[in-house]
C-alpha cells in the first residue's frame, strides 16, 4: 500500500544542517495501523508531513497506492491529497465555522453540489459520535469533540489514508482511550490505512499492528507491537516500553522471589500474543495434582494480543511438576526453571 524508500529531508540554516530525516525506508501494508513513535526532535512529525508533501523531502521516494507522490506536479498533488486525510494535534478547526460546515469544508474545495455535501456531512457526523452538536461552534465543544470534527473532516474525502500527527497528545486520558477506539472502529469499518505519530508507548499498545521507532531522524526498530514490547532491543524502545510496564522494581528480584520460596520450583512465564489470553495458570491447576502461586508478573493487552512475564511457584510431586511444565510449553508459552526450592 505505501512503500517509503530512503527518505531524508535536510533544513539549511546560515549556520548548520539540520538532519530532521536520515535515509528512512518502510512498507505499510493496506487497512494497517502503522505507529510511529520517537521523542521531541526524532524527527516523527516532519516524517508525516514528508508523506502527503506538505514538507518537500531532500530525497527518496515515498509510493502509495501505486502512485508516486514526490514525482507529482503541485496541480497533481493538489487532487492525491484528497485520498490522504490528515488529523493534527491541536485541531485546526475554523473558529467562524460550525461542525457541519467544518467537516464541509474539504467538499466544498472539491466542487460537491451542497445536496451532496450535506448527505456525506450526516454520514460522518454519525459516524464519529457527533450527532446532536451539528449547529455547535469549535469554542462550544470539549477537546475530544474537536478532534472527532477533526476526524470526520479529514475523513470527507473519502481517503485511503489516514495521518494522525500527535491526535491524542492534548487530550486527557480518558478522551484520549475514547479518540483511539474511534480510530480502531474507523480502521475496521472502513479498511483505512492509518499512519500514527506519537511519542506515548500507551498509544501504540492499544491501536496499532506494528510499530517503527524513530531516534535521530532514523528508524532504529521495527515490527509487530507484540515483539517490539516483550524483546526491546534499543535503549530508547526499551524507554517506551517503560511507560506502559513500568520500571524493574530494584526490591524485586528474581533472587528475592527465589528466597521467598521454600518449596516446589519457580518458572518464569512469557506470554507473547494469544496464548496470553488463555487461562494456563487455572488450566495447569485443574489438570495436575499442583499447588500454583502467582509471586509476581505484568501482562498488557495489545491490538493483537497480550504480553508479559509471570513468575509463579509451583508445588508438587517432583515428576508431575515436569509433566505440567511440559504442558504449559505445549501452549506456546516460554518457560523458564528458576530454582528448585527443595
Amino acid at each position: 500500500m505505501i512503500s517509503i524508500q530512503h527518505l531524508s529531508k535536510v533544513y539549511q540554516t546560515k549556520s548548520s544542517t539540520i538532519q530532521a530525516v536520515d535515509d528512512l525506508s518502510l512498507n505499510i501494508d493496506k487497512g494497517e495501523i502503522f505507529g510511529v513513535i520517537g521523542y521531541s526532535g526524532a524527527g516523527k512529525s516532519t516524517f508525516i508531513r514528508l508523506i502527503n508533501r506538505l514538507e518537500e523531502p531532500s530525497t527518496g521516494d515515498i509510493v502509495i497506492d501505486n502512485q508516486k507522490i514526490t514525482t507529482l506536479s503541485k496541480k497533481q498533488l493538489r487532487l492525491s491529497r484528497q485520498e490522504i486525510g490528515m488529523i493534527f494535534q491541536h485541531f485546526n478547526l475554523l473558529w467562524s465555522r460550525t461542525v457541519r460546515d467544518n467537516i464541509a469544508l474539504p467538499l466544498e474545495i472539491a466542487g460537491l453540489s451542497k445536496q451532496e455535501r450535506n448527505k456525506r456531512v450526516d454520514e460522518l457526523i454519525g459516524l464519529v459520535g457527533l450527532t446532536g452538536r451539528e449547529d455547535a461552534f469549535p469554542s462550544q465543544l470539549s477537546g475530544g469533540q474537536k478532534q472527532r470534527v477533526g476526524i470526520a473532516r479529514a475523513l470527507a474525502n473519502k481517503p485511503k489514508v489516514l495521518l494522525c500527527d500527535e491526535a491524542t497528545s492534548a487530550l486527557d486520558p480518558e478522551t484520549t482511550d475514547s479518540i483511539l477506539s474511534l480510530l480502531v472502529d474507523i480502521n475496521q469499518k472502513l479498511g483505512l490505512t492509518i499512519i500514527l505519530i506519537t511519542h506515548e508507548m500507551h498509544v501504540i499498545q492499544k491501536v496499532c499492528h506494528r510499530v517503527a521507532v524513530m531516534e535521530e531522524g532514523r528508524i532504529v526498530e521495527q515490527g509487530e507491537v507484540v515483539e517490539v514490547f516483550s524483546h526491546p532491543k534499543q535503549p530508547v524502545t526499551k524507554k517506551f516500553v517503560e511507560q506502559v510496564m513500568g520500571k524493574p522494581d530494584d526490591e524485586i528480584t528474581e533472587e528475592t522471589l527465589i528466597q521467598s520460596v521454600t518449596k516446589g520450583k519457580v518458572l518464569r512465564l512469557h506470554f507473547v500474543g494469544e496464548t496470553a489470553n488463555q487461562a494456563v495458570i487455572s488450566q495447569v491447576a485443574k489438570r495436575f495434582d499442583v499447588e500454583v502461586n502467582i509471586l509476581h508478573g505484568n501482562v498488557k493487552q495489545t491490538q493483537a494480543g497480550a504480553y508479559g512475564t509471570l513468575f509463579v511457584n509451583i508445588i508438587g510431586e517432583e515428576s508431575v511438576i515436569d509433566e505440567a511444565i511440559g504442558f504449559i510449553t505445549s501452549t506456546s508459552v516460554e518457560v523458564e526453571v528458576k530454582t528448585n526450592a527443595n
